[in-house]
């Protein structure tokens, strides 16, 4: 298995953390801040209009569930199928912050906080 490596541009406008995916470890995937082709995700657009890193740093919506971007049909199936919580993800980066988030999640392997 590649390393992880912790490294605060590679957690994801959501939350995720990129640098524990199979794809991005296997050089498939750039990451969400560098994937061009990642036009259809509502919230890395959001976050890009803002010019801040995720949605830990919105101060539109206290809770990222509130948000429609954040809380949509994609991000419920990919919640399902994956029993991942970006917003506990979101949490975890206003607590430690997006290096102590992105150090959290390489050295327990994860990509996500499960539900």
């Amino acid at each position: 298995m590649p390393e992880i490596i912790a490294d605060k541009n590679l957690v994801a406008a959501c939350g995720l953390y990129c640098g524990a995916c199979r794809k991005f470890t296997a050089g498939k995937c750039l990451g969400c801040k560098k994937n061009e082709k990642a036009t259809w995700c509502t919230v890395r657009s959001c976050t890009m209009s803002k010019q801040i890193a995720s949605c830990a740093e919105c101060v539109e919506f206290a809770n990222p569930m509130h948000c429609k971007k954040f809380n949509n049909a994609f991000s419920k199936v990919f919640g399902l199928i994956f029993r991942s919580d970006r917003s506990a993800c979101i949490a975890q980066i206003r607590v430690l912050g997006l290096e102590g988030h992105a150090l959290n999640m390489a050295q327990t392997k994860r990509q996500t906080i499960k539900r």
